[in-house]
């Protein structure tokens, strides 16, 4: 079963920026609210979507990628392709939205 993985600043190019197929990254923290009430749409965006990578890096002891694509409020999803940004999301989102957020910007 899909999950979303833990990834760190260290991690980012390999797994994120070098990935051969579309990479979902939930930016978030363990203090934030409305992160915690979009973490469970994680796991199923990674079990919904064969081909699609769904990481989870927390803001606080990763600032390099936080700084690097400006990150000023979290929740924010990054939808990276071939190591650009195709689309990203700031805010709660609901599984409706997200399904059609990841269906448009990877169709």
């Amino acid at each position: 079963m899909a999950k979303a993985l833990e990834i760190t600043d260290s991690q980012f190019e390999a797994e994120v920026l070098k990935a051969d197929g579309p990479v979902l990254v939930d930016i978030w923290a363990p203090w934030c609210g409305p992160c915690r009430l979009i973490a469970p749409l994680m796991d199923w965006v990674a079990q919904a979507n064969d081909g699609l990578k769904v990481y989870k890096m927390e803001v606080d002891p990763n600032p390099e990628t936080v700084s690097h694509y400006k990150v000023e409020g979290i929740p924010t999803l990054l939808l990276i392709k071939q190591g650009e940004v195709i689309a990203r999301h700031e805010g709660v989102i609901s599984k409706s939205k997200l399904g059609a957020f990841i269906e448009e910007n990877m169709g």
